[in-house]
């Protein structure tokens, strides 16, 4: 476990199922989520994507966030497509629970995943995709540091619009 001011970042458990299957189903959540899943996520298949959650010489690994004050599942954040020539790695991150929006529960998180990935993975660039309508995950990436690096334009359509994706980055100590 790896633990912020808030959050802890942990391996997901059982007991998270039902929550994560609830959570990326919210239709307001998901016009936020990187990864479009049109359709609904059925119990069985988060089941089968929680179980199936273990870490890999590949680097990819998922962790669950949870409330250090309470213990409750909130969201997760996740290490994709690590490139171990290059130190670079991609990132993401979803507060599922609307009670934790705006707290700085998702700063906290992407804080302790940074930290975790510059200083124990050895990785020195985080790269991450957002829409040009999240500004609250916008701002939330740059006071972790995060710079725009690229913008993507008319590259998602979202409720009957395209929208602009944002890359953004941060490096690890040069």
């Amino acid at each position: 476990m790896y633990y912020g001011e808030k959050v802890c970042l942990r391996a997901y458990k059982e007991e998270d199922i039902k929550l994560a299957m609830k959570l990326v189903n919210d239709r307001e959540l998901k016009k936020f989520l990187v990864t479009n899943i049109p359709f609904p996520m059925s119990l069985w298949e988060e089941e089968a994507w929680v179980k199936s959650q273990k870490g890999s010489e590949s680097g990819e690994y998922n962790f669950a966030i949870e409330d250090i004050k309470t213990c409750k599942y909130i969201g997760g954040c996740g290490i994709q497509k690590v490139n171990w020539l290059t130190r670079v790695a991609v990132v993401g991150i979803m507060i599922g629970d609307k009670d934790y929006w705006g707290k700085g529960y998702g700063t906290d998180a992407m804080k302790v995943l940074m930290k975790f990935i510059f200083e124990d993975m050895n990785i020195s660039k985080i790269r991450l995709h957002t829409f040009s309508f999240n500004e609250r995950a916008k701002k939330c990436y740059e006071k972790c540091g995060f710079e725009v690096e690229g913008v993507l334009k008319n590259e998602i359509f979202k409720e009957g619009k395209y929208y602009d994706e944002i890359i953004m980055a941060a490096f690890g100590k040069k």
